[in-house]
């Protein structure tokens, strides 16, 4: 059941070839053409066309223009057939300004990948409610500075196999489980609930991760997902990086991971921590909406992805 009360058939878009055409656009916060110049020419040298929203470079106090000029960028983008995957320029906040001005009947027609992390959980959570994969990956801003991240969004982009094993020295709860993957930003989860954006989380893999939150709004957010019953069903739990958290003048008590696993303690689902995305500079890519398997070993953790057609 999606979020909007229908059973829907997965979707998956097509992967990248190259000789395709792809498209950056800035949803939320402005970027400079010095800051996108590294990104294009290394999808380029993936042998792709980039095509930049028109109001791609656009200042508007924070935002790269006004909410109707980006999500004017957006929906010409979503409409192009010949646009193979969209990228985020960058994030920050503005996504969810834009998202109920947005048609999306010529998108499902014709879908494509939309990428990207942090403030496009907007549009990962939105596309979930319409049966639709997403990439979860590194931005164009951020392109270049971690050669790891970089690849393994064009390894995604491009179809190739996924499988990611890595060792944590946090405590989870062993197990293993298959699933369809989903999540993104809590902060973002936490906005979009009851929304029409909503998740169902119902028999899936919920994958998190959150930057410069103070504790006590992890607890708040994750009370709420449980409140709510996003944690009760879950088959895995993959929490990704909680990046520069805050404390009070009196601390709180327990850090993110822990404050998490209070919210999970008494559902028998694996849970692990430390996978590298988010906001980390390693952060890998991978596709929401995928079936995965997870296996939660003691210290090694593995993530492997559906084979590909």
């Amino acid at each position: 059941m999606s979020a909007f009360g229908l059973s829907l058939p997965k979707i998956k878009p097509p992967f990248l070839c190259k000789g395709d055409t792809v498209g950056i656009v800035a949803p939320a916060r402005k970027v400079s053409r010095e800051e996108m110049n590294v990104a294009i020419e290394i999808l380029r040298s993936w042998g792709l066309l980039v095509k930049e929203g028109t109001h791609l470079y656009g200042i508007q106090d924070q935002f790269s223009g006004t909410d109707e000029e980006r999500a004017s960028d957006m929906q010409n983008m979503l409409d192009d057939p010949n646009i193979k995957a969209v990228f985020s320029a960058r994030g920050g906040y503005g996504c969810l300004r834009i998202i109920d001005k947005l048609n999306f009947a010529s998108f499902l027609r014709s879908p494509k990948w939309l990428v990207g992390y942090s403030d496009m959980t907007v549009f990962h959570s939105h596309m979930h409610a319409l049966g639709v994969e997403t990439l979860h990956g590194t931005m164009p801003i951020n392109f270049g500075k971690d050669e790891e991240s970089t690849e393994s969004l064009r390894a995604s982009l491009f179809g190739d196999s996924l499988s990611y094993s890595w060792e944590s020295n946090l405590t989870g709860r062993k197990g293993s489980s298959e699933g369809e993957l989903i999540g993104g930003n809590l902060s973002l989860l936490y906005a979009l609930n009851n929304s029409q954006s909503d998740l169902d989380t119902r028999g899936k893999i919920l994958f998190l991760e959150d930057l410069d939150e103070y504790l006590y709004h992890i607890d708040r957010m994750m009370l709420n997902l449980k409140r709510s019953g996003k944690l009760s069903e879950l088959k895995g739990l993959v929490i990704g990086g909680m990046t520069d958290m805050k404390d009070n003048a009196i601390p709180f008590g327990k850090n993110a991971e822990e404050i998490i696993f209070d919210a999970v303690r008494e559902f028998n689902y694996p849970v692990c921590y430390g996978f590298s995305a988010g906001h980390t500079t390693r952060n890998l890519a991978f596709r929401l909406g995928s079936k995965v398997s997870l296996i939660v070993a003691g210290k090694v953790n593995t993530l492997s992805f559906e084979k590909q057609e």
